[in-house]
């Protein structure tokens, strides 16, 4: 990255002597199948791994041999990793073309830790806020916290989009095990009027609490759902200072705040050095501190810091997050991979993929590089997934059978949160089901079955050939002792660094995200289009002029 601190700036990466040698490499050893590689190094899955800040990563299973690891190494060092995490924990801005830190590491530093934005320490700031999230939530939680009527808080409903809602749900629904039950916690972002009434459906406004969170006060989609809660609360209390008693926000717009009938104090901030989709642990996470408690919330705050530190501190060689990002990049420039599938076996994590894909696509999906020159290598893979079991009942068919490659992130828990039957082990049956299926499944995509094997087995011939699987498909392992606020914090910054990383190896800006605004730009257009009472001169398109028309006559006004 180009900064005023004279970060080298790697030269053009397809033509640099790592990416030829990579190139070579993969050239050399393309027709290597992972039985073969397993054969030849019996021990590759002792050795081929890492551990940090609790989970453990198996990455024997990915088309690489100690040689690729080398290279890959080799080529992180000539675009300067390790001197852009170091970078990026100083709090230089790394974010080139908005020209601010990328510091989300520091929502989760320690009272006491330094951490300088343009000479300021922000640390004490963090944890201000984290204080006063903690008494709003505890108020809330122990029912000190009361409706405009005097009921007591039963549900709480958070407002946002992008990542001011994809990160609070999917850590919602990850860490419902530890959230008090008598407060349900529903997130509503789409602007389709139908996620707000469903979500409102069957809630009295006296027992509902709306968090509104948008770093601007100004985001379309949010306020939009916003204005509508209010017209819904007001509506049913019958009174506009209700709005006080049943509204918060996180904002930095003090002004649009209080014009919504805010209190200052009832206004939670955050930072421009944070990126929204790297803000669920500010307090855009004010709802899952609600649901899961201050104290469990810093526990998952411990978690993100150990997986920081290691990330900081530890050689490249052994980094969990270097290493996932360099496989990332092995498998989308050299083994030609376009999606990367991630498969959570718990429920818990149903919203993680989608999490990442905002994580992920957002971060990378970039065409140009720092100094605005088109990139000659492709960059983010797509990411999608589905917890396991289930995806093995839906699309495990073209993962084993199909023609595109697609490298696999399994996740899996050595302890289930919730027990069932046990065995004639002592331990839970179900679970040890769930993750045998973990483990087949792995072990099935790597080395598959031969046609002779299939035939061994006494198929019919004209069959066999359905019922092979070639193998060879790349898989990497993750697993940690049981699911808690800490292990998910390490997780989230676990796949938060290795975005990072494939970012810097692909020398473009991870922290923008010029690509949503095109899109909402012309939306705002069109919308007065399609209000207008009159049919509106078009000058679109001829394809957008006709939707524009087609819908105008056939819309029906409620």
């Amino acid at each position: 990255m180009t900064h005023s601190n004279a970060l080298h700036t790697p030269p053009a990466l397809t033509s640099s002597p790592a990416w030829q040698a990579l190139t070579a490499h993969h050239a050399q050893h393309r027709d290597q199948h992972l039985r073969e590689l397993f054969a030849n190094d019996p021990g590759r899955g002792e050795r081929l791994r890492a551990e940090a800040a609790g989970w453990y990563l198996d990455f024997s299973k990915q088309r690489i041999t100690d040689d690729s690891l080398r290279l890959l190494l080799a080529l992180a060092e000539q675009c300067g990793v390790s001197e852009h995490i170091a970078a990026m924990f100083r709090g230089d801005a790394i974010n080139t073309t908005e020209h601010r830190a990328a510091l989300h590491t520091a929502l989760r530093a320690p009272a006491g830790t330094q951490v300088l934005v343009d000479g300021v320490d922000v640390v004490p700031e963090v944890h201000a806020v984290l204080r006063r999230m903690a008494a709003f939530a505890d108020a809330v939680r122990s029912g000190a916290w009361r409706g405009h009527s005097g009921k007591r808080i039963r549900t709480v409903i958070n407002i946002g989009i992008g990542g001011s809602d994809l990160g609070p749900v999917m850590a919602y629904e990850a860490l419902r095990h530890y959230s008090q039950r008598n407060i349900c916690c529903r997130f509503v972002s789409n602007v389709d009027a139908t996620a707000l009434v469903e979500a409102t459906r069957d809630l009295d406004a006296g027992e509902t609490l709306f968090i509104v969170c948008s770093k601007t006060f100004t985001t379309l989609e949010t306020l939009t759902n916003a204005h509508a809660a209010r017209a819904w609360c007001v509506a049913q209390l019958g009174n506009d200072a209700a709005v006080a008693k049943h509204f918060v926000a996180v904002s930095t717009n003090a002004e649009g705040v209080a014009k919504f009938g805010i209190a200052p104090e009832h206004m939670f901030g955050f930072w421009d050095w944070v990126g929204g989709r790297y803000s669920m642990d500010s307090a855009i996470g004010l709802s899952l501190m609600v649901a899961i408690g201050p104290v469990q919330f810093g526990e998952m705050l411990a978690g993100f810091h150990a997986m920081d530190e290691h990330f900081k501190s530890t050689p490249l060689a052994q980094n969990l997050p270097v290493l996932r990002g360099l496989l990332a990049v092995w498998n989308t420039n050299f083994l030609g991979a376009q999606t990367q599938a991630v498969l959570p076996y718990a429920q818990y994590l149903s919203r993680f993929p989608a999490y990442l894909q905002q994580l992920t696509m957002e971060s990378n999906g970039k065409h140009v590089t720092l100094t605005g020159a088109r990139v000659d290598y492709a960059t983010s893979p797509i990411v999608w997934g589905e917890p396991g079991t289930n995806g093995q009942h839906s699309f495990y068919q073209l993962l084993h059978q199909g023609t595109p490659t697609v490298p696999c992130d399994f996740i899996g828990f050595c302890q289930t949160l919730n027990p069932l039957a046990a065995d004639a082990s002592g331990s839970d049956s179900q679970h040890n089901l769930l993750m045998a299926n973990f483990f087949a499944q792995t072990e099935a995509l790597a080395f598959g079955k031969t046609l002779h094997q299939v035939l061994a087995e006494g198929a019919d011939p004209n069959v066999a050939p359905h019922r092979t699987f070639e193998g060879n498909r790349p898989s990497s392992s993750l697993l940690a002792e049981r699911l808690t606020p800490h292990s998910l914090g390490a997780l989230v910054a676990l796949y938060e660094h290795s975005v990072f990383t494939q970012g810097v190896i692909w020398n473009i800006d991870s922290f923008d995200q010029w690509g949503v605004e095109l899109g909402k730009v012309l939306a705002g257009t069109t919308a007065k289009e399609l209000a207008a009472a009159d049919a509106p001169q078009l000058a679109h398109d001829s394809s957008t002029n006709a939707l524009m028309r087609r819908y105008r006559n056939l819309r029906k006004e409620n």
